[in-house]
């Protein structure tokens, strides 16, 4: 597992370290519409394609796909039932969960904290 960012703030460690979620809608990243990519904020590996975020009326910004081998699952019961929650496979980052709620072509939603994410835009 990589280091932590040191640059990190308190509400990023605690989402990505401790498992937590920050307040639906509070992301500026749920408006990004550029063309560009989605890293890390801990370990700045890529982890979306801006082509795969979508508008899924949750609060969060949302995905219909990752890029390959980039996260590991787990199964929580935070809620009283069974979720999926993913996590950064280079530092084991918490990013959010992934549900099947989403658009075609993969039925996914993976449901990420914008504030473990950090938009680069494509130049």
């Amino acid at each position: 597992m990589k280091k932590n960012n040191q640059n990190l703030t308190d509400e990023q460690k605690l989402v990505l370290f401790q498992e937590g979620t920050e307040p639906p809608g509070s992301s500026d990243l749920n408006n990004e519409k550029r063309e560009g990519s989605y890293h890390c904020a801990n370990c700045g590996i890529k982890l979306f394609d801006s082509i795969t975020k979508y508008e899924s009326g949750s609060g969060w910004p949302s995905f219909y796909k990752s890029l390959p081998d980039v996260f590991e699952m787990k199964t929580d019961y935070l809620l009283g039932y069974a979720r999926t929650e993913y996590h950064c496979k280079n530092c084991g980052g918490h990013h959010g969960h992934i549900f099947d709620d989403g658009p075609k072509p993969t039925g996914k939603r993976y449901c990420n904290n914008g504030i473990c994410l950090i938009f680069k835009e494509k130049i």
